[in-house]
């Protein structure tokens, strides 16, 4: 975290360390098929740039944008093997599953540890059809900063939302159900939730 409290720096560092591995890996690929091209960027670069997903929510398009240009230099090298490139997530996505899981375990399963990551209910609550999902809607706080609109709170409020209308079911999925809940339906949204400014 730099003295303006963002993760910037950090992000242009792991920006920096992730291209020159692939880089390296570009060395070695006349030796490797497109599968072992995948593994190794699997094992060696996407854990990388996986890593404190949460935090790189909060930072500004321009910085994130540097891990995702790493990415698409990394799936190049599967020349024109696209089934395989397709089956790689967007580092969007998989941060809006990070972010769903760690809801689903302090709204529903209540985990000690993640008490303070906690969202407060929406104090509106409407008897409608959709009457379960209502009522694990959590409240938005409208800010006009595009900064406290990419913030844990913020984002994940918008995405937990969306994501309990859609899963009316969820208070009884385990963990590993929710986080495959949450891939399959953000993986049907292949574009990114608008921040909306009111």
């Amino acid at each position: 975290m730099d003295c303006e409290l963002r993760y910037d720096t950090h992000i242009m560092s792991v920006a920096r360390q992730t291209s020159r591995r692939v880089s390296a890996l570009r060395r070695v690929t006349g030796s490797l098929d497109s599968r072992g091209i995948l593994t190794l960027y699997k094992a060696q670069i996407r854990p990388c740039m996986k890593c404190g997903a949460l935090t790189c929510m909060s930072s500004a398009p321009t910085h994130t944008r540097r891990l995702d240009a790493v990415q698409r230099r990394a799936l190049r090298l599967l020349g024109c093997d696209e089934e395989l490139a397709a089956r790689i997530t967007s580092l969007e996505h998989r941060r809006d599953v990070s972010a769903l899981v760690v809801c689903h375990k302090t709204q529903v399963q209540h985990t000690p540890h993640f008490t303070h990551l906690c969202l407060p209910p929406h104090p509106g609550q409407r008897m409608t059809r959709q009457a379960g999902a209502g009522s694990q809607q959590v409240l938005v706080t409208l800010s006009r900063s595009s900064q406290h609109q990419r913030t844990f709170n913020a984002r994940a409020a918008r995405l937990w939302n969306h994501f309990t209308q859609a899963t009316p079911d969820v208070t009884r999925l385990s963990t590993h159900q929710a986080k495959v809940a949450a891939n399959v339906w953000r993986g049907a949204r292949p574009t990114p939730l608008v921040c909306e400014i009111k």
